[in-house]
């Protein structure tokens, strides 16, 4: 096995046990039936950027060859899930840290899933990614596509439900218009990295990786 292959079976396992562990950590300390309570959980960025990723790495690790895991393996898919789950470690760290305390595996599932996964995803790309052919700056565009479509889906299911997955799109609290400005800014964001991370790539790769 690979040094890339031992990073890639690592990732998976603590990125599966991380999710895992957090869906049965919210059935347990659910509030609401089970049903609302499973969609609450995959309605988190956190959990569907990390799913993502998990099940990217476990396609390239079991179907690399497949036509699906040569789509996973292409630069620009992978720089798209890096920027997704760098993304869900700033917000949190920066954000949404100081919101809540968690204890015991709680803490340890948080970390995992806000901190120590994301950091993973960066260096991966770093070593095996960033450097594989020119990056180009018509990719960047279509990485929009899945936080925008994240966020009309947060907007719907909270007019729906009247729950929000994160307090700076909760509506019904800061108005429509104010979260139409928290979600430019966010869009923003994941633009400005999605530059920096081209801009890395073409860096890295004319010096020769």
């Amino acid at each position: 096995m690979t040094l890339k292959q031992v990073f890639e079976t690592v990732t998976i396992m603590l990125g599966w046990f991380a999710i895992i562990t957090q869906f049965f950590l919210a059935i347990d300390n659910r509030t609401v039936p089970v049903p609302e309570t499973a969609i609450r959980f995959v309605s988190y960025f956190t959990i569907e950027t990390n799913g993502l990723a998990a099940l990217a790495f476990t396609v390239l690790l079991v179907g690399r060859r497949t036509r699906l895991g040569r789509w996973v393996g292409r630069q620009s898919v992978l720089t798209a899930i890096t920027l997704y789950m760098t993304v869900v470690g700033l917000v949190y760290n920066i954000v949404l840290r100081s919101l809540w305390k968690p204890t015991g595996l709680a803490w340890v599932d948080d970390e995992l899933l806000h901190s120590l996964l994301p950091v993973l995803w960066i260096v991966y790309w770093l070593l095996y990614a960033s450097a594989k052919r020119r990056l180009l700056w018509k990719a960047v565009p279509s990485w929009m596509l899945f936080p925008l479509i994240y966020c009309i889906y947060t907007m719907i299911l909270g007019d729906k439900t009247g729950w929000y997955p994160y307090p700076f799109l909760d509506a019904d609290v800061l108005g429509y218009s104010r979260v139409l400005i928290h979600i430019g800014g966010m869009i923003g964001v994941f633009l400005g990295l999605g530059v920096l991370f081209v801009l890395t790539a073409k860096r890295i790769y004319q010096n020769g990786g």
